[in-house]
């Protein structure tokens, strides 16, 4: 059992003043103003305290969207190989994994650390699934991810990168992942990739169907085309009663067109729960936040690969990605500030269906504190973390450096 932590003189999100919170049994199980007198029994002989000094606390930062199984984190530095169009960079990626021995789980361990460190408590990883790898990401995916799960916790996708129709074994690999026990099915392109959208959902949403797991689809195409599809994996989801369990990532069609051509397509995924992921990458087209939240459309936010064979960059910093996000969509005002931090947190919790998560009493004790004490300054300043805790233990930041004190109960 960890030992209680009380974490002092901290600001919550929406919340005048300062408060402390107090950590036991992994759980969030006191919150209250800061100074107040509790009742000794509240406090724990034996507690060990941390003052915030009236930093910014949320809860753990989620990753909706990367690709762990790609990433070259921690190797020697590959000079990138240009690609002209989606079907080039996916052949590439997938000769040169090939070449290089596919999946490394001490790759993928360093880079989870790297992302706990930056304040991630959750990731949503999309595992490449094909003839060429087979579910050998999978399972490599899951012994890095069982090395570091006392500092992240990591769900798959089983992802269909080289599409699901053009070879023949795909499906049954894919079914062959959900039965090792990834949770989600993840489809790409459905009409862009693989010509037939009919058959790409019917084969997607049929697995989620026989094994009880939700369903995140890559979708590229743009345009019309690309909003023409969203409409069908709404309608698939209201069919199979999905509402909740699906998410379209990238929907880089929800950004573009006006906010006309967007309003019945966003209606239409409120009504049946279906989430939006993006990552706002490079001059990629961005689904318009505020737009979406309006519509009540669930946003998240991942970073998509991180230094892999698609882009030379990124490491994992999901207060860095949600700075960009902003950057990109213009959210320049504190309240539109905040709104993208809740794509990388309480939305995205929603979107993955995460139990316990928050700043309640009861919540998970998984929480990162921001060096600063207004939450729009600690984005835009892109602020060190000054404490990280996972399951209600200090995993990092710059608030374990100085003495942290062991105390009674006494204030």
């Amino acid at each position: 059992m960890k030992p209680p932590l009380l974490l002092r003189r901290g600001r919550l999100p929406g919340k005048p003043g300062q408060y402390d919170l107090l950590l036991t049994d992994s759980r969030v199980s006191r919150v209250s103003p800061a100074g107040s007198a509790p009742e000794a029994a509240e406090v724990p002989a034996g507690v060990r305290r941390i003052d915030m000094g009236g930093r910014m606390v949320l809860p753990g930062l989620v990753n909706a969207h990367c690709h762990l199984d790609k990433s070259l984190w921690a190797d020697a530095w590959r000079p990138h190989t240009p690609s002209r169009s989606l079907a080039e960079m996916i052949g590439n990626e997938r000769r040169e994994r090939d070449e290089a021995g596919g999946p490394s789980a001490d790759r993928i361990e360093a880079l989870l650390r790297r992302m706990s460190a930056a304040g991630t408590t959750h990731v949503r990883t999309h595992t490449d699934v094909d003839p060429g790898v087979g579910v050998r990401g999978v399972t490599t995916v899951a012994e890095a991810a069982a090395r570091v799960a006392d500092l992240i916790t990591v769900e798959q996708v089983a992802f269909p990168q080289s599409g699901l129709l053009g070879e023949a074994r795909t499906g049954g690999l894919m079914a062959e992942a959900l039965r090792l026990g990834v949770g989600t099915v993840g489809g790409l392109d459905p009409a862009g990739r693989d010509n037939d959208p009919v058959a790409h959902l019917d084969l997607v949403f049929g697995l989620a169907e026989r094994f009880g797991v939700r369903v995140d689809i890559h979708l590229h195409d743009e345009g019309s085309l690309g909003r023409w599809q969203c409409r069908l994996i709404a309608e698939r989801t209201a069919a199979l009663g999905l509402q909740g369990r699906v998410a379209i990532s990238h929907a880089f069609a929800l950004g573009q067109g006006t906010p006309a051509d967007r309003a019945p397509v966003l209606e239409l995924l409120a009504g049946n729960g279906v989430a939006v992921h993006t990552c706002a990458n490079f001059d990629d087209p961005v689904p318009p936040l505020p737009e979406l939240e309006a519509a009540g459309v669930t946003c998240a936010l991942g970073t998509d690969g991180i230094r892999d064979r698609w882009n030379p960059y990124g490491n994992g910093d999901m207060l860095e990605q949600t700075k960009t996000f902003a950057q990109r969509g213009s959210l320049r005002t504190d309240d539109l500030i905040a709104a993208a931090v809740r794509t990388a947190t309480w939305s995205a919790a929603r979107s993955l269906d995460l139990p316990g998560y928050g700043l309640t009493p009861g919540s998970a004790a998984d929480l990162v504190v921001l060096d600063g004490t207004h939450l729009a300054e600690a984005v835009a300043e892109h602020r060190p973390r000054f404490l990280v805790v996972k399951s209600g233990a200090v995993v990092s930041g710059t608030g374990t450096r100085p003495a942290i004190a062991a105390e009674d109960g006494a204030r």
